[in-house]
């Protein structure tokens, strides 16, 4: 159950930027969703970029509590040795992710917005596959392919700078998936 609810959040964090961008983009700002229904016109009177900052917080804050509540996870570790090879994987995602910000762009209308942001989620989520979330990396974290002596494959979201595999020995890594660790120390 934990697990569940945790990739839907980790699936919320990675694909909620393009909602954001496509806000910013289309200029909505907090005046145009609330000052009307709860009579707050002094939102007319805030910088477009106040809407922005809060909209950006809300992916980082809900980023912050997922890492918080990683410890609720399973946890395996990984011996020294067990790690044959490494792969940073920062880079390898970001052309990815950056077609995110260019879908958004190109979106017309919330109703397209609605449908396009649906279907992302739903293969983000259900892929089960990696969890790859830009703003990881404002916590420090970075992204590893990493293949185990047994020749499984796996993506390890971590604050360590790993680059070589015998210096791979962690202790506690709370597991997403089968495939999906993430190791908060």
């Amino acid at each position: 159950m934990i697990n569940n609810a945790f990739r839907l959040l980790l699936t919320f964090n990675a694909t909620s930027l393009l909602v954001i961008i496509f806000m910013v983009q289309k200029g909505y700002t907090l005046s145009y969703f609330l000052a009307d229904a709860a009579n707050l016109d002094w939102l007319y009177t805030l910088p477009n970029a106040v809407s922005y900052v809060l909209y950006i917080l809300v992916p980082l804050l809900s980023t912050g509590l997922s890492i918080l509540l990683s410890s609720k996870l399973g946890k395996d570790d990984f011996k020294q040795g067990e790690v044959v090879s490494i792969e940073h994987a920062n880079n390898s995602f970001l052309p990815s992710y950056l077609g995110y910000f260019f879908v958004a762009l190109s979106i017309g209308n919330c109703e397209t917005l609605a449908f396009v942001y649906a279907i992302l989620f739903a293969f983000t989520f259900l892929s089960q596959a990696l969890y790859f979330n830009p703003l990881f990396l404002i916590f420090g974290y970075e992204f590893y392919n990493i293949t185990t002596r047994n020749g499984t494959a796996i993506f390890l979201i971590s604050r360590h700078k790993y680059k070589k595999p015998d210096e791979v020995a962690i202790s506690k890594a709370f597991r997403i998936n089968n495939y999906t660790f993430i190791e908060r120390g």
